[in-house]
């Protein structure tokens, strides 16, 4: 696997980032179109609602997925908190921040957690603090 740095973590699937997009897009306008020009009809109506519902389905596919990898990950740290520390993470973190906090190697996490905690960095301001990177590559 390649090495992964703040630079180069962020993780495209093209055929789902890209191409699902585009083809539900295309199916929107080209629902929308059929409307305005037909009129609303029996079939267009079908069109244009199973475009809509292609755009809300593709939307929850992959707010669910990241969001229940975001309660994993939140887990996954609050355990590992509690191993390197003895206590959980503080609640004040925001899941943004626990999931950033997941590239910091051990040696590193805690002072960067109640950094954050602390200071309350974004994800951005925590991924550049890292720098002994851990790498994730089982997020989708």
């Amino acid at each position: 696997m390649p090495n992964q740095s703040a630079a180069s973590h962020a993780r495209y699937v093209p055929g789902f980032h890209i191409l699902t997009y585009l083809v539900v897009a295309a199916a929107l306008g080209i629902a929308t179109i059929l409307v305005i020009h037909r009129g609303v009809t029996h079939e267009t109506a079908f069109y244009f609602l199973t475009a809509i519902a292609m755009c809300l389905l593709t939307f929850y596919v992959r707010h669910f997925a990241t969001r229940n990898q975001d309660r994993i990950i939140r887990t996954e740290e609050n355990f590992r908190s509690y191993r390197l520390t003895g206590k959980v993470l503080d609640p004040r973190l925001r899941t943004s921040q626990v999931v950033a906090l997941r590239f910091a190697d051990d040696e590193e996490f805690t002072t960067l957690s109640q950094q954050a905690a602390n200071d309350n960095l974004t994800a951005a301001q925590i991924k550049a603090a890292i720098q002994k990177w851990r790498a994730d590559h089982h997020r989708v």
